[in-house]
């Protein structure tokens, strides 16, 4: 089976043994909607906030999110197939900043798995696509810290990434955002951080 995504430039590609070889692409609006949108779709992603939203809105949403230089989205592939939708964003530009003290060198993540296949969830799959993510963002970016703010609605998230290591922070309430291009309703969220001392000693 060919892979769609061969031809695009990767700003991370590691090969991880008994895994496959996982690849972090800038996201494509256009290209990549109507993968994106399914995942969006679904009960599972509500946290989100895009269920309700159209194809083309969730096109529209990317574009503008790749306009700007403090907030960028990549679509993850492992062995040519997509399995997150990986966020990155420096927390300073982010509404974030007014719940917790921003140190240098932190950065702001939002990740969104795909839904498992037909064989379900396989034990130690997200630890290990979690990992490659960790390389790009804190070696690759040179990052000291990664934070987190998933709703604390959403048990199963926070559980996760409690589960991989993160150090659960505050509780906080992430202000509304109400502008014309972009509209956040307020959020209360469970803040987690990991450094990159513990994820890569040495």
């Amino acid at each position: 089976m060919s892979d769609p995504y061969s031809s695009r430039t990767a700003v991370h590609e590691q090969v991880v043994g008994g895994f496959g070889t996982v690849r972090v692409l800038p996201l494509d609006p256009g290209a990549d909607a109507a993968v994106i949108h399914r995942w969006v779709g679904e009960e599972r992603a509500v946290f989100w906030g895009m269920t309700e939203l159209t194809e083309q809105q969730v096109a529209a949403v990317y574009a503008h999110m790749a306009a700007l230089d403090t907030h960028h989205a990549h679509l993850v592939v492992r062995d040519g197939e997509p399995v997150a939708l990986l966020q990155t964003y420096e927390p300073e530009a982010d509404r974030v900043s007014e719940c917790y003290d921003v140190r240098p060198g932190d950065i702001g993540v939002h990740l969104l798995l795909a839904p498992a296949g037909p064989g379900g969830g396989q034990p130690g799959w997200t630890a290990r696509l979690v990992a490659v993510i960790a390389a790009y963002v804190l070696l690759g970016l040179d990052r000291r810290r990664v934070v987190v703010d998933p709703d604390v609605r959403n048990e199963k998230a926070v559980a996760r990434f409690l589960g991989l290591g993160f150090a659960p922070g505050p509780v906080v309430v992430l202000p509304e955002i109400d502008l014309p291009e972009v509209y956040l309703p307020e959020k209360k969220a469970q803040l987690a951080f990991l450094d990159r001392e513990l994820m890569f000693p040495g």
